[in-house]
């Protein structure tokens, strides 16, 4: 049985916490004890989440720009002390074909999932690395590790959080700073919203992907894939001839589920909101 005792009064810091596997990440590690920050760019929102949560730090956070996340995990080692964790859950998944896509939205995907995730990691790191502890957790994706259409600059941002985290946990062997990534499938959350679940799968709930991390904290690892059976399948089609995974992945639904299946009317405030 896994001992979360160690979880009490660690300082956890969660980007883009205030909805979806964000916010419930960080209702489970407040349970358990932890003193958590949440930051989103929807300042309404996560004041609204933190305070209804009693969470000890929420506020207005901008994973693209430095001054403000710097200013933020200032604010949180000024009022909780050195952080412990931190998770950098923030990111987007706008749908559909790659020429239909804004430039305006590629680079949004870009600098949200995948600079926002290193600007953090950075910052994070420079304040562990002089007290020889801490934990960086990077919320990646199964998406990560094949290729979906409907989903291209999705998954390039996604591949790119894999390779970085794997790269840091090398870079800092030795050094008492952790790095573990977290592949979640298709998720039930307003990112997941309007998007038909591939054959043999099903979507996650989000208290799954929180319940890896509270996990991670404890043992940690390199990387956990959530749920178990879409792990499997997405690392096994990885290792199938090329021909071969392709055409499991079409028979799965995964041709479609992100294109022709998108339920657009179901997805449109996310989409709204996502596209700025």
């Amino acid at each position: 049985m896994t001992d979360f005792s160690g979880i009490s009064g660690k300082v956890v810091v969660i980007t883009g916490g205030a909805r979806g596997i964000g916010l419930a990440t960080a209702t489970a590690l407040r349970a358990l004890g932890a003193k958590i920050a949440i930051g989103d760019i929807d300042e309404v929102s996560v004041k609204e989440s933190g305070a209804a949560r009693g969470f000890e730090v929420y506020g207005r956070l901008d994973v693209t720009d430095q001054q403000s996340f710097e200013t933020f995990l200032d604010d949180v080692e000024r009022e909780l002390g050195p952080i412990d964790v931190l998770i950098n859950n923030a990111g987007i998944m706008p749908t559909g074909r790659l020429v239909d896509e804004p430039d305006a939205i590629t680079r949004r995907i870009l600098d949200i999932n995948v600079y926002g995730v290193i600007l953090g990691s950075k910052l994070a790191v420079a304040r562990m690395l002089p007290r020889g502890r801490g934990h960086v957790i990077n919320i990646a994706s199964l998406a990560g590790e094949t290729h979906i259409p409907g989903l291209a600059t999705y998954n390039a941002s996604k591949h790119a959080v894999l390779g970085f985290t794997d790269t840091l946990r090398e870079e800092y062997r030795g050094t008492g700073v952790r790095f573990s990534s977290v592949l979640p499938t298709l998720t039930k959350t307003e990112l997941g919203s309007g998007v038909s679940t591939p054959a043999l799968l099903r979507p996650a709930e989000p208290e799954e992907i929180a319940d890896a991390i509270t996990r991670l904290i404890v043992e940690p690892k390199s990387k956990v894939r959530v749920t178990t059976v879409a792990g499997l399948i997405s690392q096994v089609v990885g290792l199938l001839p090329e021909a071969l995974g392709d055409a499991l992945g079409r028979a799965l639904g995964a041709q479609s589920a992100f294109l022709d299946d998108v339920d657009s009317g179901a997805r449109k405030a996310y989409e709204s909101r996502v596209r700025g």
